[in-house]
């Protein structure tokens, strides 16, 4: 495909604005299009359950970027319209306002959904967090409860419960795991950061699922689990995962299987691409479909579209990334841990509370590295791994 003359980009999250600010820094000066669900200035997500939550930045610090620099990307963003569908083959997007917008190249960069289970819904007192004004209400809430149940021990649940506890409340974290963030970090790192939370006054409920909630007057009170008994509530958050935001592609024609099945091109279709939360792409090192859902890959994953778009045919083989920063210390994980990888500490110490493990599969061979408040080293250790992400040269 020939570089295209117009660019219609549908999700106004980083990913999405990390497209458009790529385009323009390689010089593709043609009409580029932005749309957006949510009506204000497009804005980071990762301090929402941290600095915004624990209200040590106000909402504003959390945008992307200034109007100034907005304006500056002459930019068509079309806020606050949501994408009702998209026809691949004429590459038009209608809109819940009723608009039809089309281009010669379409991104698809519309994120996640916060997953809601039908027990852990429409009663009052029990939240989600996913945008800016999810938030607020849950920040306005919090300051007014004694005790609060987070069900969910991935990263987005012990993120909470961590700012929860740190904001004074009574905090119990339940879920399916034996450790908080087990599915990231391996048994030995999360038995670790269950340490950490229960060390900071966290309650935890591990290997417990949710049957119901108890209820009075239309709140919550508590929270039932399966196993029986329950966990009295002023406030209950729902931190269960999320879904790709794709209900909007059925009968498009686009593959969609948990996210929008790219090449590794991150290529959908002839001239659609997808980027960020949604995009599950080819990733020709490992040979196996990925979705990553971090800011980073959000970021990187747009500059490699972007690229692909103007006609660099890249694959996109990154190195896995993630971070999480609770209860003070910072952890960082590169690469992809399994089940069956072991855990080795190869600088620093657990007691000391500061090290770097490196997870290694049964051959010996290295898969990630961990830095628990050692970033740098962690990222000098993260380069033994960098040569297996390395494309094959062409």
């Amino acid at each position: 495909m020939s570089t295209p003359s117009s660019v219609l980009v549908v999700g106004s999250g980083a990913a999405g604005l990390s497209v458009v600010e790529s385009l323009r820094r390689k010089g593709y000066r043609e009409p580029i299009t932005l749309l957006g669900e949510e009506i204000g200035t497009p804005y980071d997500r990762p301090p929402l359950s941290k600095q915004v939550l624990a209200g040590t930045w106000e909402a504003e610090r959390t945008h992307l970027r200034t109007r100034d620099v907005l304006d500056a990307l002459d930019t068509e963003f079309v806020l606050g319209d949501r994408a009702l569908s998209l026809d691949a083959a004429k590459r038009t997007v209608r809109t819940e306002s009723g608009a039809e917008l089309g281009a010669e190249a379409v991104v698809v960069a519309t994120g996640l959904h916060a997953r809601r289970l039908p027990a852990l819904s429409g009663v009052a007192g029990v939240h989600v967090l996913r945008t800016l004004e999810d938030a607020a209400r849950l920040r306005g809430e919090l300051l007014e409860a004694d005790r609060v149940v987070v069900v969910g021990d991935g990263v987005l649940g012990s993120e909470i419960a961590a700012t929860a506890r740190l904001m004074g409340a009574e905090v119990t974290l339940m879920g399916p795991q034996a450790a908080p963030m087990q599915a990231q970090l391996g048994l030995e790192v999360a038995q670790l950061l269950a340490a950490l939370h229960t060390g900071h006054g966290v309650r935890l409920r591990p290997d417990t699922l949710v049957e119901a909630l108890e209820t009075a007057d239309g709140r919550v009170t508590g929270v039932r689990p399966v196993d029986g008994g329950t966990v009295p509530a002023d406030l209950v958050v729902a931190a269960v995962g999320s879904v790709p935001a794709t209900d909007w592609l059925a009968g498009s024609g686009l593959v969609l299987e948990d996210g929008v099945v790219c090449d590794s091109r991150c290529r959908a279709a002839e001239g659609i691409y997808a980027a960020g939360d949604v995009a599950r792409f080819h990733h020709e090192v490992l040979d196996r479909s990925l979705r990553h859902e971090n800011r980073t890959n959000a970021t990187e994953q747009a500059m490699l579209v972007a690229a692909n778009i103007l006609g660099e045919d890249r694959p996109y083989t990154p190195l896995p990334y993630f971070w999480t920063d609770q209860l003070g210390v910072k952890i960082q994980v590169y690469g992809l841990p399994t089940p069956s990888s072991t855990a080795h500490i190869v600088e620093g110490g657990t007691r000391e509370g500061r090290f770097v493990a490196q997870f290694r599969d049964g051959e010996g061979s290295p898969v990630a590295v961990l830095g628990w408040n050692m970033p740098k080293q962690a990222r000098l250790h993260r380069q033994q791994l960098l040569d297996r992400y390395a494309p094959a040269p062409r």
